[in-house]
């Protein structure tokens, strides 16, 4: 599956819900004894300290990837947050429905969550849906989002150039595909993003994908890259910060 030898590293103390997910994957449940004795398998998902995570060997015994909920170094804790750094700025200020067609790890997902976007997710790999969707019932369980009864993203899997034209359609498509990496690399890959390109591959239909965002999109399609990265088209608009890049798309 997704490029993965994987399987479900069995928590006695949330036995059903592993067993739930393995049957919803269709993957193998090991108990730690069997991961130990050498089972072959490289990659486990696993539900530890209240989150569904994704271990390899390294993490097995303390750490692992989840979809983390709470906003990263420099982004607002209050809601709805300004909408004013690039991506805020990227999408629009009349913007009021997105769709991140590329959800990956949901960072960028749940700051635009944060700064108050109506929001629909998309991920084909089953593997990442699963984490997504236990970072958003997470998410959902949180103080702040009760009190305020706010509405969780909705998460979809499927592949987005099959499902885009059959959605109801919103103001911004948000595209972040994976681009092959910079030949030169000046530090190590932080390790979250290695393990996507290893879930993901390089996105080689980008620019399928980024044409059926054009026909889909109501108002704008906004594409994230690396500043090395070559824009698929040529953008309306650019929204630069020191490593990445954002252009946009008018429709």
């Amino acid at each position: 599956m997704s490029g993965l030898v994987l399987a479900v590293l069995l928590n006695p103390d949330r036995q059903s819900d592993c067993q739930h997910l393995a049957e919803r994957l269709a993957l193998p449940v090991l108990s730690a004894e069997q991961v130990m004795a050498d089972s072959g398998f490289e990659f486990f998902l696993s539900y530890r300290d209240g989150a569904l995570k994704l271990l390899d060997r390294q993490s097995l015994k303390k750490g692992g990837l989840q979809v983390e909920i709470e906003p990263r170094p420099g982004e607002q804790h209050s809601w709805p947050a300004p909408r004013k750094n690039i991506l805020a700025q990227a999408i629009g200020k009349k913007t009021r429905t997105v769709m991140d067609a590329t959800t990956g790890w949901a960072q960028d997902s749940l700051a635009l969550f944060r700064m108050g976007y109506q929001l629909r997710c998309l991920e084909r790999s089953p593997v990442l849906h699963a984490l997504i969707a236990d970072g958003f019932k997470r998410l959902s369980e949180k103080d702040w989002v009760q009190r305020r009864a706010l509405e969780m993203p909705e998460l979809i899997y499927g592949d987005a150039i099959t499902l885009l034209g059959d959605l109801p359609q919103v103001d911004c498509i948000y595209l972040d595909p994976m681009f092959p990496p910079k030949r030169k690399k000046s530090a190590l890959t932080k390790k979250s993003m290695a393990v996507l390109r290893h879930i993901l591959g390089d996105d080689l239909d980008r620019m399928q994908l980024f044409e059926a965002a054009m026909s889909a999109a109501g108002k704008r399609v906004v594409i994230k890259s690396p500043d090395y990265a070559e824009p698929l088209a040529k953008p309306d608009q650019s929204f630069r910060s020191k490593l990445l890049r954002y252009d946009v798309f008018l429709r």
